[in-house]
């Protein structure tokens, strides 16, 4: 299996709800249930690969207070050269729709600290050639971000392949934001985007279209993988082959990282060699089963053997 690492944000999320209708100012609520949980895009892809017994290694920061504490914890060992923020720990408030849909209310905390430095603390480059890193947050983890050239070459020295999830920027698709995001798939083998992700930066509406589109900004061979939430996914592979997969029929308790528990999955599935149509099925598969069940859970049937 080929090395994997994640690189990126982590905080902690109150995850409560669900609220309907949105109440009104200076008034007051009752919900069914809350979970305090780890969270953002590298925790949960963690978490996951945590679940699933995936080997893999981390770079990440927290802050100074208890919830830095707590979320260091929760890591152990892959946490033990997180440098530590004089700032409180990122948190998001996250209320659920009874549609599954959420609303995040997040404080700015230690995440646009995360720097080069802190990558470098975390993960051995030997340890990392010829794997591939997930790369996420981009735009949360400013100064990590501001240093991104850098970052790449890294990766190019180690001969590691980027996988980037950008996430949503918190201005929007701003033209900077897209002109960012462009320069970034430039240099990353493999794009993880959801799909008004892809749209926007492509300026096409068609999913499938779009995918292709967005292959054209990155290098030789690069593999697109489209997050379509119910719709399942589709991938565009490194010999051009178009492929979709369906997603089950589930119920859905909450929505809240299913891109991150994805890309856990069909990363994992990629690292150990399996072709482009069995990693979107694992992709789709846990993710579909991350946001139905309550605890959330990562279980899965055994892959099917290599050919």
């Amino acid at each position: 299996m080929r090395p994997l690492a994640v690189i990126g944000n982590v905080n902690v999320d109150l995850i409560m709800g669900p609220a309907a209708p949105w109440p009104q100012p200076g008034t007051e609520i009752i919900v069914d249930h809350h979970e305090l949980r780890v969270g953002g895009a590298a925790g949960n892809t963690a978490l996951a690969w945590m679940a699933q017994g995936v080997a893999f290694s981390m770079a990440a920061n927290v802050g100074s207070d208890q919830f830095g504490q707590w979320l260091a914890a929760e890591f152990g060992v892959k946490a033990a050269k997180w440098p530590v923020r004089p700032e409180g720990t990122t948190l998001s408030v996250g209320i659920t729709h009874p549609d599954g849909e959420r609303t995040f209310f997040t404080t700015q905390g230690h995440l646009p600290h995360f720097s080069l430095a802190d990558v470098h603390a975390g993960l051995a480059g030997d340890g990392l050639k010829d794997g591939i890193a997930l790369l996420c947050g981009s735009f949360l983890t400013d100064a990590l971000t501001r240093d991104y050239d850098r970052l790449f070459d890294w990766a190019d020295t180690h001969d590691t392949h980027l996988a980037l999830d950008t996430g949503w920027p918190l201005d929007g698709w701003t033209d900077q934001n897209c002109q960012s995001a462009r320069s970034w798939l430039a240099r990353s083998r493999i794009a993880l985007m959801n799909e008004i992700e892809t749209t926007t930066l492509t300026g096409i509406s068609d999913p499938f279209e779009a995918a292709r589109a967005l292959r054209t900004l990155m290098p030789d061979g690069s593999i697109v993988v489209v997050k379509r939430g119910p719709m399942g996914a589709i991938g565009l592979g490194s010999s051009g082959e178009l492929f979709s997969q369906l997603a089950p029929s589930v119920d859905v308790i909450d929505t809240i990282g299913a891109g991150d528990v994805f890309n856990a999955g069909f990363l994992a599935a990629l690292a150990s060699g399996r072709d482009l149509p069995t990693c979107l099925k694992a992709g789709v598969e846990i993710a579909s089963r991350a946001i139905s069940t309550f605890p959330r859970s990562y279980d899965l049937p055994d892959p099917e053997p290599l050919s």
